[in-house]
């Protein structure tokens, strides 16, 4: 199974919401989604392939794994992609992007928000993409608080862009930004952005593992959160990842928030599966369906 890093690395080479029960949130219709990096590998194989086969197990929104190197989606044109999402009834609101300081063989990584933005954002306005989301920030990217300070300011300088377009930045955390630094937390210095240009997909499992309690964070900085990851922690030493509704979150208190964190989207994402991913996204979207939507 390929990491992130290497995954992000890999499709680059390749091709060189929830809207909750109107009980919780007020909204037409709707979306559970799925973060694609769940299914990588199938689809880094056949993504018009996994697309269909993730419709048939009931999502109906999805969000990019990945948009680097190659400036396509999947391999394919943002019209392209947009279209194959179309005719299996899906809509991808959301996608992950990198900050573009880890190079490639020395070479800046182009569709980054340091490289090839202006070209990202265009393209994600052509895939029907509304949300511009940070991915994740490699060692190399960390740093000291000074770093995360000028992280920030990149952030700001990005979601500027976006807005341009219509389209909204996130950042999307792991567990590493609520490790304290000479007594203060990378993420606050990352919610010290322009809460109007940046906002924040919560990962409900990194937060929590961290220690933080999301209800909290939404109650603290509330209408910041418009994206969830939403996957599940099981009760062992190691907090492995599990499918949702077979760990130990509490999702019916988080999700009676939403409408506190400006919930618009969630996706499940389990980056870790124990056999075939689509037997853990169907067990996480059985549960979701029973008790959460």
């Amino acid at each position: 199974m390929t990491s992130r890093r290497s995954f992000v690395k890999s499709a680059a080479l390749l091709s060189a919401g929830a809207l909750l029960s109107p009980s919780l949130l007020a909204a037409p219709k709707k979306y559970i989604g799925l973060q694609l990096y769940t299914v990588r590998d199938a689809m880094q194989k056949d993504p018009a392939g996994t697309l269909a086969r993730v419709a048939k197990l009931g999502y109906n929104s999805v969000e990019g794994a990945t948009y680097t190197g190659s400036q396509k989606f999947y391999g394919m044109t943002p019209v392209a992609f947009a279209k194959v999402l179309q005719q299996n009834g899906l809509i991808m609101p959301s996608s992950h992007y990198r900050l573009g300081e880890e190079k490639e063989k020395g070479q800046p990584v182009q569709g980054t928000m340091l490289y090839g933005w202006d070209k990202a954002v265009d393209d994600a306005a052509a895939a029907g993409v509304k949300y511009m989301v940070c991915a994740y920030l490699s060692d190399a990217e960390r740093g000291n608080l000074d770093h995360y300070k000028y992280v920030a300011d990149q952030l700001n300088l990005a979601g500027e862009r976006s807005k341009k377009a219509g389209i909204q930045l996130c950042y999307h955390n792991h567990d590493f930004e609520f490790m304290a630094q000479d007594g203060k937390l990378p993420y606050d210095l990352l919610l010290a952005t322009d809460k109007d240009l940046v906002k924040m997909e919560l990962d409900l499992y990194w937060a929590t593992k961290a220690g933080k309690d999301p209800v909290a964070l939404f109650k603290q900085h509330p209408g910041r959160f418009p994206l969830w990851h939403v996957k599940d922690m099981d009760n062992t030493p190691k907090h492995n990842f599990t499918e949702v509704g077979s760990g130990v979150i509490d999702f019916k208190k988080i999700f009676a928030q939403a409408s506190t964190a400006g919930l618009k989207y969630f996706f499940v994402e389990q980056d870790q599966t124990p056999g075939s991913p689509f037997d853990s996204i169907q067990k996480s979207i059985s549960h979701i369906k029973r008790t959460l939507v």
